[in-house]
C-alpha cells in the first residue's frame, strides 16, 4: 500500500492528558500524517467521531468520565456492521484484566505509556493497513455485486424479450395486428392492479398473459384460419391448444413460466364449470387465468378474425356483463368493466 494512501487517513486522538495529545498530535505531524484531530474531552469524542469520521482511533483507556471502556462501548454502537475501524488504546496498565477486557470490547491494540515514537508509528500503520485492505475489499465487493446486479438485469431483460418474442410467434398466424398478446398482457396487469393483487404479481401476469395462446402454433392452419364455423371435430382440435401450451410451458422453475403454464391451461375455463379442458369450477380455477379469460375475451371480440368481424365496443362491455357468473369470475368482470369504464374504451382496443 502506498505510503501517500496511509498518510491521507484521518486519526482521532484521545487524552485527558493534554501533554500527550501534544506529544502523539507532534510525532504523527512529523510523520507527515495530515489529517488529525485531538481531544482532551471524553464527552466530545461521540460527537467528533460522527463529525470527522476517523479511519482509525487513539484512545486513552484511564480517563475521567466516560473512561475509555465505556467510550469503547458506545463507539461500538456506532461503528457500522461488517467494517474494520481499529482503536489503538493507549494506557499505563499492564493488567491483564484491563487488557482483556479493551479487546473484547473492541480495542484492535495497545499503546503502553510512556511510548516511543518508533513503535507508536509502527502500530499505527500496521493498523491503517489493515484498515484500507479492509475498505479496498469492501469496494471491489460492491463493484462485483453491481456487475451482479447488471448482469442479472441482463438476463431478466433478455429473459422477457424471448417471452415476448414467442408470444408473437403465436399470435403470427392468425393476428393482423400483432398486437393481441401485448394488449392482453396490459389489460391482465391493470386489471390485477384493480383485484389488489402485489405489484409483483401485477408483473408477472403482464409477462405471462400473453403466452396464453401459445399453444395456437401446434393448430394446423386450415383449422385456425378457417373463415366459417368449424365443424365438432375441429373444434375439438382447435381447443387442444390450451393442453398443447401448458405442455411447451410445463416443468418451469420460472415464476413467469409457472404462472403462464396456468393461463394457457385454464383460459377457456368458465366460472359454471362448463369450460375446457377440465371443466373446473369457480374458484378451482387460477385467479391468474380469470383474469386473462376477460381480458382476452374483450380484445379477441374487439378486432377482426378470419371467421369474424370485430364487434363494437358497447356489445362487448354487454355480452361480458351477461357472462359474469356463467362464463366469467363475476367479481372479476365486474373489475375490468369498472376499469372499463374509467378508461377510454377507444384507446383500450386501439
Amino acid at each position: 500500500m502506498r505510503d501517500e494512501d496511509l498518510k491521507s487517513a484521518r486519526l482521532l486522538v484521545v487524552d485527558d492528558d493534554a501533554a500527550a495529545v501534544r506529544l502523539l498530535e507532534h510525532i504523527l505531524t512529523r510523520a507527515g500524517y495530515r489529517e488529525i484531530c485531538t481531544t482532551t474531552d471524553a464527552l466530545r469524542v461521540v460527537p467528533l467521531f460522527t463529525e470527522f469520521r476517523p479511519d482509525l482511533i487513539v484512545l486513552d483507556l484511564h480517563m475521567p468520565g466516560p473512561n475509555g471502556f465505556e467510550l469503547l462501548e458506545n463507539l461500538q454502537l456506532l461503528i457500522p456492521e461488517g467494517s474494520y475501524l481499529p482503536i489503538l488504546m493507549v494506557t499505563g496498565d499492564l493488567s491483564p484484566w484491563s487488557r482483556q477486557r479493551a479487546l473484547s470490547t473492541g480495542a484492535k491494540d495497545f499503546l503502553t505509556k510512556p511510548f516511543e515514537p518508533p513503535e507508536v508509528l509502527l502500530r499505527i500503520r500496521n493498523l491503517l493497513e489493515t484498515r484500507f485492505m479492509h475498505l479496498q475489499l469492501l469496494r471491489q465487493n460492491e463493484r462485483l455485486e453491481e456487475a451482479v446486479q447488471q448482469r442479472t438485469r441482463e438476463l431478466d431483460d433478455a429473459r422477457i424479450e424471448i417471452l415476448e418474442r414467442l408470444a408473437k410467434a403465436a399470435e403470427y398466424r392468425d393476428d393482423d395486428t400483432r398486437r393481441h398478446t401485448e394488449r392482453v398482457g396490459e389489460y391482465s396487469a391493470r386489471l390485477a392492479r384493480r383485484l389488489g393483487l402485489a405489484e409483483e404479481q401485477v408483473q408477472l401476469i403482464r409477462q405471462a398473459a400473453p403466452l396464453h395462446d401459445l399453444g395456437k402454433i401446434g393448430i394446423p392452419d386450415e383449422i385456425l384460419l378457417k373463415p366459417g364455423e368449424l365443424t365438432p371435430t375441429e373444434l375439438a382440435i382447435m381447443r387442444t391448444h390450451t393442453i398443447i401450451g401448458a405442455q411447451i410451458l410445463s416443468g418451469s422453475r420460472v415464476p413467469t413460466l409457472q404462472m403462464a403454464e396456468k393461463i394457457a391451461l385454464c383460459h377457456h375455463e368458465r366460472w359454471d364449470g362448463t369450460g375446457y379442458p377440465n371443466g373446473l369450477k369457480g374458484e378451482r380455477i387460477p385467479l391468474c387465468a380469470r383474469i386473462v379469460a376477460v381480458a382476452d375475451f374483450f380484445d379477441a371480440l374487439a378486432h377482426d378474425r378470419p371467421y369474424r368481424r370485430a364487434w363494437p365496443t358497447y356489445e362487448i362491455i354487454a355480452e361480458i356483463r351477461r357472462q359474469a357468473g356463467h362464463q366469467f369470475d363475476p367479481h372479476v368482470a365486474a373489475e375490468f368493466l369498472a376499469m372499463i369504464e374509467h378508461e377510454d374504451a377507444v384507446a383500450l382496443v386501439g
